[in-house]
């Protein structure tokens, strides 16, 4: 018997949709069925939205794009009124927007410190707090799903990276607050992803002399040998969203290739 990630004729929206692990995680959850809404800071016309909705429509499935600041507080009541008017009600949320601030903990202004509080944490418990009454309005028989997208610096970081590791070890705590809260409605997961091969890491290793060397000392430091790709972390993102995640809630799982259970680097 095949086991299958079922989402089919369910409702999901996506923040951060249009690109790196967004669009992954759209296109795995159009694959397996869902409809896909989303957001971004892009305008509707800019090409990146234009490929997350070929990507979902290529399956079969509908797509809605709202442009939207999650850095702004009343964003994500206007977001969810967009996907109200349009469907009504919502299976899943997946709640992925978010920008690396990296710097030391004494060079980090407090300007910094705001931007990335509100983006990086405040804002992920908004959008479930917006997105709520449309998961409890569902009319399937799974509960909804919130996945929430943190990273492997909420387990182990390295200097310089303040204060985004501080905000992504505060979704640990949300994680755990709206399962115990919202459930059994509503389940709430983590998803901690490692490097992933995005236009963000791209800009990553081009900041090193010699990017070719340093993309492949870092393939070098994790278990597996590479670093990870979007669609893995969509593929887990559906898997969590479907009845075969049913008991898991409260818990933030790492997907970084084995990167976190290095004590130290060879």
């Amino acid at each position: 018997m095949a086991l299958n990630i079922d989402l089919k004729n369910k409702r999901a929206f996506v923040s951060g949709c249009a690109r790196g692990i967004g669009l992954g995680i759209a296109r795995a959850l159009a694959m397996a069925g869902c409809d896909v809404a989303g957001c971004g800071t892009a305008a509707a016309e800019h090409e990146n939205v234009h490929n997350f909705i070929r990507e979902v429509e290529s399956h079969g499935r509908k797509a809605l794009y709202v442009q939207g600041n999650l850095s702004e507080r009343d964003t994500p009541a206007r977001l969810m009124q967009a996907v109200a008017k349009q469907w009504g009600s919502l299976d899943v949320l997946i709640s992925n927007a978010g920008r690396n601030i990296f710097k030391g903990a004494e060079l980090c202004s407090e300007d910094d410190w705001d931007e990335c509080m509100n983006l990086d944490l405040a804002s992920h418990w908004r959008l479930a707090k917006a997105a709520l009454p449309l998961l409890k309005a569902s009319d399937h028989r799974d509960p909804g799903s919130i996945v929430i997208i943190g990273s492997n610096h909420a387990n182990n970081t390295i200097p310089g990276c303040f204060p985004y590791n501080v905000a992504k070890t505060g979704l640990l705590g949300l994680v755990q607050s709206l399962a115990i809260e919202w459930g059994p409605d509503v389940r709430c997961a983590g998803v901690a992803p490692g490097f992933i091969d995005t236009e963000g890491n791209d800009a990553w290793f081009v900041s090193f002399p010699d990017p070719a060397v340093e993309r492949k000392r870092t393939e070098n430091s994790h278990p597996v040998g590479r670093i990870g790709n979007v669609d893995e972390i969509g593929a887990l993102c559906a898997f969590l969203a479907s009845s075969h995640g049913g008991f898991i809630s409260g818990t933030t799982l790492l997907a970084d290739g084995g990167r976190s259970a290095l004590m130290q680097d060879a």
